[in-house]
């Protein structure tokens, strides 16, 4: 391969696009491509056959890196350790970062199993809940229109890599929903079956609603079922990304055959 390019300016057009990148949560729509930070991000994308168009490294990180992360693509850029930092969404900047290309606008798959999020807003929850998803077998995450983005700088280091092992799905509509083939379960604090009493189908599509409001009232229509989680120790509610790990898990467990 080719030496990498040096660059040292701060108003290099690429870093311009990089900080743009990193800094607005909705940059990723408009530029079609995501900046990922770190190795750990940057692996977990190589892991599911999937290559940058740009790869980012600090001087002293281009010495250190291994081949597979050096020779990841053939366009690789070499900056300073500050300009990096300038870069950077993390306490600690990494010495290395990929951009990738989004892929096209992906299609709602039908009966896939499937996690719907409704108009979430913390990034942290939507980052945990596309892990746990990945983690379970469920291999669609749908986003209605008022959840945080999926590809955000947060959502993304929320998600530790969970994003590649999923088609993500976003701007949805309740209407759109009716597309899936699959039961749609609705998670509710104060109605509905008990989660641990539940015959559960698979592939099924889980709904999870907003922080402070819950499920709305269309999707709860559209739902086969509304599934509760038991809490004997009295809380009002669970945190959605809590609430979402154990209904999944359920659906996980429930689809595994006993040793």
């Amino acid at each position: 391969m080719n030496e990498p390019t040096q660059i040292t300016s701060r108003d290099n057009p690429l870093l311009k696009r990089l900080r743009l990148l990193s800094q607005d949560s909705t940059a990723y729509r408009k530029q079609g491509q995501v900046w990922l930070e770190g190795d750990h991000l940057c692996r977990a994308m190589l892991a599911r056959g999937q290559r940058p168009s740009t790869a980012v490294f600090t001087e002293r990180c281009w010495s250190d890196s291994p081949h597979d992360l050096r020779d990841a693509c053939e366009h690789r850029v070499v900056i300073p350790e500050a300009l990096m930092a300038g870069l950077s969404g993390l306490e600690s900047p990494a010495g290395m970062g990929f951009v990738w290309d989004l892929p096209a606008h992906p299609m709602l798959e039908p009966i896939s199993a499937t996690v719907v999020v409704d108009r979430l807003q913390d990034a942290g929850n939507v980052g945990s809940i596309l892990r746990s998803a990945a983690a379970m077998g469920f291999g669609q995450v749908l986003a209605l229109k008022g959840t945080a983005g999926l590809w955000s700088p947060k959502v993304l280091r929320a998600g530790m890599g969970a994003h590649f092992a999923l088609r993500l799905v976003e701007g949805l509509a309740p209407d759109d929903l009716r597309a899936l083939s699959v039961p749609m379960l609705v998670t509710s604090s104060h109605r509905g079956e008990f989660l641990h009493r539940s015959e559960l189908p698979w592939p099924c599509a889980w709904v999870m609603g907003h922080e402070g409001q819950g499920v709305r009232p269309e999707l709860e229509a559209l739902a086969s079922r509304s599934v509760r989680i038991t809490q004997p120790g009295g809380e009002e509610s669970l945190n959605v990304a809590a609430a979402a790990a154990i209904c999944l898990h359920a659906s996980a467990a429930a689809r595994t055959l006993p040793l």
